[in-house]
């Protein structure tokens, strides 16, 4: 969960560089090389499930809100269900900023 996070802030660092960078030339900079997981597009939402475009074509599906808490309530302590919900919760809410600021950036 942590890295996916970490990843999805990377992803929104990286697409505001490369909005900056191709401001300064006037042409759209293409990623630099840091592998298969550079973040072109998010869809969807929390309710619906996201979907997470990549760079080099590929996609991931992130399950739906309720699909992710009732994996939650598989944790036999409540400190886990509740760690995992507020996880779930961090998750979604970085997802839509990160699909914000994809729009915002593509639109400059």
């Amino acid at each position: 969960m942590r890295k996916l996070v970490a990843g999805v802030l990377a992803a929104m660092a990286l697409v505001l560089g490369l909005v900056g960078a191709g401001a300064a030339t006037g042409a759209p900079a293409a990623p630099p090389t840091y592998g298969d997981d550079v973040i072109v597009e998010v869809e969807g939402n929390a309710a619906d499930g996201f979907g997470i475009h990549y760079y080099d074509g590929s996609a991931r599906y992130v399950p739906t809100d309720s699909e992710a808490r009732a994996e939650c309530d598989e944790y036999d302590t409540v400190r886990g269900r509740v760690r995992c919900r507020t996880g779930i919760r961090q998750w979604y809410a970085d997802l839509k900023e990160l699909k914000r600021t994809l729009r915002w950036a593509l639109a400059q």
